[in-house]
């Protein structure tokens, strides 16, 4: 089993004609995605990647149903672009810009919840059910040299970290049921506490790993549900940042996101809660290995 992508998974690619829509289809199409078509305006009829172009997503949609849409368009074109997936009906919506302004995210998640729609994202390189399917970048050229598929739930605010994690993981001689790179901003289409309990539910996943960083209320809203029992699997979490306690405040340190505002914000803190919680914290990626072998599911309160 796995969440959010499985080997069935139709998938939509909007800004299909760009140069990094086509480089990350072309190596989706090798791993096994199965890429339905694409949208670009204005270039309706053309192929591309052996897929499709139509230029809206409504026409698409009637064309080839697709279960999600991953979006390459700059960070001023992202509200349109999750917009018009969100009308047209598609399930999962995922934006890969960087840099989209916080009010535009805000509607997409607006939109999107009143669709019934789940938005990933922005700033995310992707989500990979190894052996399965992927959607954007995650993985690379070759998703098998990182990825290998088994029953570890991942959910990490960096792409980068995702491919640590799962390189860790497999060293250690485990797998990945699905690894969700939920995205470095501020605010994101779907929280961590949110991807949590898709793995709770998924019973294709024994475990969870999550990586986090200062800023944000992610890791305290998942510690929160692991007190009031609602994530009872095994948990282990690397939160990195602590040498931002050492700067001034308010200054972010890699993703947008990451950034002290008060106490609550920071990577030491963090680490406790979770750790008071029930959840077992990492303090490197090499610890992951030995604290998932040992680790029991949390008592409940």
């Amino acid at each position: 089993m796995s969440i959010l992508v499985h080997r069935a998974t139709r998938i939509l690619v909007q800004g299909l004609t760009g140069r990094q829509a086509q480089s990350d289809t072309e190596a989706a199409i090798r791993y096994g995605a199965r890429v339905v078509a694409g949208v670009t305006p204005g270039r309706g009829g053309e192929t591309v990647c052996g897929v499709p172009v139509f230029d809206t997503v409504r026409a698409a949609q009637e064309a080839h149903p697709a279960d999600a849409s991953v979006i390459y368009v700059p960070p001023l074109a992202a509200r349109d672009a999750a917009l018009e997936a969100i009308a047209a009906g598609v399930p999962l919506v995922m934006v890969t810009a960087e840099g989209v302004p916080e009010h535009d995210i805000l509607r997409m998640i607006a939109a999107a919840r009143r669709a019934g729609v789940r938005l990933l994202g922005c700033n995310t390189n992707g989500v990979i059910s190894p052996g399965q399917s992927r959607l954007g970048g995650i993985g690379g050229p070759d998703p098998d040299e990182i990825y290998d598929a088994g029953r570890i739930g991942v959910c990490s605010r960096s792409g980068g970290m995702s491919a640590e994690i799962a390189l860790t993981l497999r060293r250690a001689g485990l797998g990945i049921s699905t690894c969700v790179s939920m995205g470095g901003d501020a605010v994101t289409g779907t929280t961590m506490a949110e991807i949590a309990c898709m793995f709770e539910d998924d019973p294709g996943t024994d475990a969870l790993v999550l990586f986090g960083e200062p800023g944000t209320s992610a890791e305290q809203e998942v510690a929160a549900l692991v007190r009031r029992g609602r994530l009872r699997k095994p948990i282990v979490a690397l939160i990195a940042g602590a040498f931002q306690e050492r700067y001034p405040r308010g200054q972010a340190f890699g993703h947008a996101a990451a950034m002290i505002a008060g106490d609550a914000d920071t990577a030491s803190a963090k680490q406790a809660l979770l750790s008071a919680a029930g959840v077992r914290v990492a303090a490197t990626l090499d610890d992951i290995p030995a604290l998932l072998a040992g680790a029991r599911a949390p008592a409940r309160d």
